[in-house]
Parts: C-alpha cells; structure tokens; sequence
C-alpha cells in the first residue's frame, strides 16, 4: 500500500514488519540477558508509528535507550528458569524515499570529499555548516572499526573504482556494481561478517560482507562510510532480486548496506548487494561502524549445555489502514 507523498520527494510506503527469535538450549537456562537492535530508527525518511519488543518468558528487567549513533537499544534479564526464549519485535513504519540518481547528486569529487574529511578531523570544523555532533559522526566513520582495519588488499580492490576527479556518487555506484558483480552470494553466518581478505580471496559473502568491503573501501580512500543494518520489502510486483537471492528476501533477519558521506549533499545509502541506491522498500533499524555496533541480538546466558539452536523468522507486508489508525490512535485510560 503507497500513495504520493511530499516527504523527501518519494512515494510514502506503509509497511508492518515482524521479527521473532527463537532461542532452544538442550538444558535449563538460569538467566538470560539480551540487548536487542530490532526497532527501527525514525528519521532518514521514514516515520515510526508503533515500535514493541516482547519477550517471553516474560524479563524481570527490561528497558531502551539510545545509542551514541541514535539507534534504538532495547535490554532485557530473564530470571525465570527456561529452555526456550522468544524475542519478537513488531513495528509500523512509513517510508518516503526516493532513489538516488547519481547524475543529478552533487558534482562532489572523491578527492575532495576525502580532503573534507581531512579536514575536519584537523580541525573539528565542517565545511558546510556541520555541528558538533554530525563532525564527530563523520569523522568517526572514516577511522578503522573493530571489524573494518586497514587492508591493503581492501585498497588495491578499491582503486580502480577511484578515478582522479570522479565524481563520488559515481565512485560509490560503480564501487556497488563490482561488488554485486565479483563477491557471489553466501548466506549469513550465525557468527557474523566474515574477515574481509576471506571475502576477497573467496569472493564470496552475504550482504553483511558486502556492505562491510564497500564501506572498508571508502574509509581506505579517506572517505567517510557507516555501515547499515535493515530491512528490504519486497517488491510490489513481487519480482525477485539480486538481494532476495542473497538474504532470501529478508525472511532470516536483517540485511546490510552502506552509506557514505557526501559533503554537501549528506549521507548516501547505497546496497551492494542488490547494487542500487535505497528507496522506499527500505527500513533502516540503526547505523554505526561496523556490525558489532548495531548487531539484532546479542546477549549472555547461563547454563543451558553446548547445543543450542535459533530460528528466525522476518514477516514485511503492506500495512493496511487500520494497522495505521491502531498505531497512531492514543492510549484510553
């Protein structure tokens, strides 16, 4: 279900998304606790209505908050003796987006982005205006990560796609379609993104890895990059795409993109994976440096024996009128 809207010059989609975990240990658990990136983020284009994480058994404390890069953190400690716990999030998000052509974004050279970057780490002072706090977000995602370090085989990847005077839309275009191009679909690792020379050397990853090379790519340029954690819906006339194939259209948690700062024209969101710039099919649940940062589910058990298993399951689907008027109707008391 969409309709025109004025918001950000896209159409306005309506979407319900549902994401159940299913935690199964083969011997009693004694506590559990669990931080929880599944609710998405308002702003950036879309408009959250109702946003809710459930778990059962029911936590004997549970509580969100923000992060330092503004994504929703929800935290929770089960108490209660068990062997099996579910973490269920469902939210109603509208989205107006439009995709980036990339002829009609600002003729901003790579080589001077990276030298605005540069700059503002010497200095603590944007170009265009920035404050305090969206300087310290660039610059923080033009620095080595956790998982993204300085790979010279990242770079000697990265150089073609870096053309003297290209303009960086382009760069991030055509950076997208040879990773779509050269790294061949893998399904995602229950551990996470896989050391980017692996990916490389096996050319091959899930869109984790991908968004992972593309933004490890940028930041070995001097440009800033973060990486991304959501959702895709599916199309409306249901075709499959190249990121269906790869994250089987969603269905087994979060997919990954990238996004990279273009002075004066703000943070690009490109897909690797489906090589394209984002639109109104995406949601976004949180950014950050690297997927430790913004990570569906993590947590720490005690007990429960070696064994244990998870299933997941992502449901997209149009949300309809009344999911809408629900959402937004205020609590009676």
């Amino acid at each position: 279900m969409s309709r025109p809207s004025n918001r950000r010059g896209g159409e306005e989609r309506h979407v319900r998304l549902v994401h159940r975990a299913t935690y199964t240990y083969p011997a009693p658990v004694t506590g559990s606790y669990g931080l929880g990136m599944l609710l998405p983020r308002e702003g950036a284009g879309q408009r959250v209505h109702a946003a809710d994480l459930v778990v059962t058994p029911a936590p004997a404390e549970a509580a969100d908050h923000l992060d330092l890069h503004g994504n929703r953190v929800s935290y929770f400690h089960v108490t209660e003796p068990h062997t099996t716990i579910e973490v269920c999030a469902t939210s109603v998000v509208s989205v107006a987006r439009r995709r980036l052509d990339p002829a009609a974004a600002l003729p901003v050279g790579w080589e001077r982005a990276a030298a605005s970057v540069s700059g503002m780490r010497a200095t603590g002072i944007g170009e265009h205006g920035e404050g305090p706090a969206s300087v310290l977000a660039i610059v923080e995602s033009a620095l080595p990560s956790e998982l993204i370090t300085p790979e010279e085989s990242v770079r000697e990847y990265a150089m073609p796609s870096f053309g003297p005077g290209t303009p960086l839309a382009h760069v991030v275009a055509g950076l997208s379609r040879r990773i779509r191009e050269d790294v061949d679909d893998a399904p995602p690792s229950r551990e996470g993104p896989a050391p980017l020379p692996e990916v490389l050397a096996r050319r091959a990853g899930s869109s984790h890895d991908r968004a992972h090379l593309l933004v490890a790519c940028m930041r070995s340029m001097g440009l800033a990059a973060r990486y991304v954690s959501g959702y895709v819906a599916p199309a409306d006339d249901g075709a499959t795409e190249p990121h269906d194939a790869a994250d089987d259209g969603a269905r087994q948690g979060p997919v990954a993109w990238a996004s990279v700062w273009l002075p004066g024209g703000g943070w690009i969101h490109v897909d690797p994976t489906a090589d394209r710039f984002i639109d109104n099919r995406y949601v976004i649940l949180g950014w950050g440096r690297d997927h430790h940062d913004v990570a569906p589910l993590r947590g720490v058990v005690y007990g429960g024996g070696a064994g244990s298993s998870v299933r997941t399951e992502v449901r997209i689907t149009p949300a309809a009128a009344h999911d809408l008027a629900a959402a937004t109707r205020p609590a009676t008391t």
